[in-house]
């Protein structure tokens, strides 16, 4: 059984923080979103300047999200609160060892409001050599169709 999709326009802003520098990354993309049961997801396609587009899947289930990423970037990264999890990701420059530990997830659901807001605050040290603060804010809301 399909569940129907939902047009929304996405917004998401994630901030990278190491060794006193900050870089902060706006990405604003049109995509779906559907409810089954418990669990919501969200898929677009990133559009980045510079290669391929990449196929983005975020799944959200109470105390888990899940983000699964194809195309030019490949990767499938799950957060749970005040736990450490780990996956490899795969890109045009090879493949870096992740090793996750999040710290705070909040999630508004669409159903809760006119928007939906996901909110991600984890560590990632990539190839137990660097590890940075990140920050991930989403947020999305219906789309209105003329009619």
């Amino acid at each position: 059984m399909s569940a129907a999709q939902t047009p929304v326009s996405i917004r998401l802003v994630t901030e990278i923080r190491d060794s006193g520098r900050k870089e902060e990354v706006v990405m604003e993309e049109q995509g779906g979103f559907f409810e089954r049961g418990n669990t919501q997801v969200l898929k677009f396609t990133e559009h980045p300047d510079e290669g391929d587009p990449i196929d983005t899947m975020i799944t959200i289930q109470p105390g888990k999200v899940s983000i699964k990423r194809s195309g030019a970037v490949k990767m499938h990264q799950i957060f749970r609160k005040k736990q450490a999890t780990e996956n490899n990701y795969h890109h045009t420059y090879g493949v870096f060892h992740m090793n996750t530990f999040t710290d705070q997830i909040e999630h508004q659901s669409l159903s809760q409001g006119s928007k939906g807001r996901l909110f991600i605050s984890y560590q990632l040290t990539l190839n137990q050599e660097i590890t940075q603060r990140h920050r991930l804010t989403l947020t999305y809301r219906k789309e209105e169709t003329a009619q």
